[in-house]
């Protein structure tokens, strides 16, 4: 890997109203671009708008889906990635060939080639199938990339295994915070009126985003997804109203080693910038921790125990995740 400079942007996306959003995530690129960024994360499902998919019949979602990569957005952020000569992530409702919906994530690179991650722990709606398949790559940049959407992020194993696939940048692109939550202890809706009332007093909601249902919530884990497994990591969130919730954003670029480089606590559409210091990689402890690795003591991780449970049963549960 050589030293890249990277990108990371919240946007308060508008349901089901893909132009407005594809013009959004233009006019970030163009940004970035400008400021000498090549790879550009954005928000899952961003395209498309998340939270209200919930609501939606199945026929309703299959006419938002989209073919990947042969549908317009996907062909759109093609072109832009082409245009602006950077790789960037964007994320919508996909219509596979069987009929099948999956809630993914697609990369476009400059050279004309897309990638696509399949989120693993969909549960955003009964009728989108979770994604089998771990995604890793190499781009154009001299740099290998892995996409983790959201829900993914929070299981352990999928981070290690794609670190082990080689990855030294993992893509994160979320909807989270400000969600209801079974534990009283994790996050917690934040109030509408706080965003509603934003320009009139923007400390008081700025104050909620990073707190405990925002900032203080990622930073209980998301920095050991990074430092180790020896990633640099770039996190992307959605910011705002989300159906009924509030997304607390707090868009940031973390080092190797768990450290933040850069980072927004916004009440509104960002971007951070940050320059990944490859130097970094070769002896950062999370690349020696995995060098340590004894794998044949870890057939336990690969029994299953009999709690398992889908994630969509989980998430419809009325109390929250």
């Amino acid at each position: 890997m050589r030293n890249i400079r990277v990108a990371s942007v919240q946007f308060e996306h508008a349901p089901g109203d893909k132009p407005a959003n594809l013009k959004k995530i233009e006019g970030f690129i163009a940004q970035a671009a400008a400021q000498g960024a090549e790879i550009v994360v954005f928000p899952e499902c961003c395209a498309t708008g998340y939270w209200h998919l919930r609501h939606l019949s199945r026929a309703a979602l299959t006419a938002i889906a989209e073919p990947v990569f042969e549908g317009p957005s996907s062909q759109r952020l093609r072109s832009l990635a082409v245009e602006y000569r950077v790789t960037l992530g964007a994320g919508l409702i996909e219509r596979a060939p069987d009929g099948a919906l999956y809630n993914a994530y697609v990369v476009a690179m400059p050279d004309g080639e897309c990638r696509r991650h399949r989120k693993i722990h969909a549960f955003v709606s009964e009728f989108i199938s979770s994604g089998s398949e771990y995604t890793v790559f190499d781009t154009p940049h001299g740099c290998r990339v892995g996409v983790l959407t959201c829900y993914d992020n929070n299981i352990g194993e999928n981070v290690r295994i794609t670190a082990l696939m080689g990855a030294e940048i993992l893509l994160a692109p979320h909807q989270t915070g400000g969600c209801l939550s079974k534990n009283p202890h994790t996050m917690g809706l934040v109030d509408r009126a706080l965003w509603d009332n934003r320009h009139r007093d923007p400390a008081a909601i700025e104050a909620e985003l990073r707190g405990p249902k925002g900032r203080g919530w990622l930073m209980r884990w998301l920095p050991s997804r990074a430092h180790d497994n020896g990633l640099f990591l770039i996190f992307s969130n959605g910011v705002g109203v989300d159906d009924d919730e509030i997304r607390t954003g707090n868009a940031m670029i973390l080092d190797c080693y768990g450290r933040v480089l850069a980072e927004t606590g916004k009440a509104g559409d960002d971007m951070v910038i940050a320059d990944l210091d490859a130097s970094l990689l070769e002896q950062c402890t999370g690349r020696r921790w995995v060098r340590s690795r004894r794998p044949e003591l870890y057939g336990p991780l690969a029994v299953p125990t009999g709690l398992e449970k889908d994630t969509r049963t989980l998430r419809f549960d009325k109390k929250g995740i």
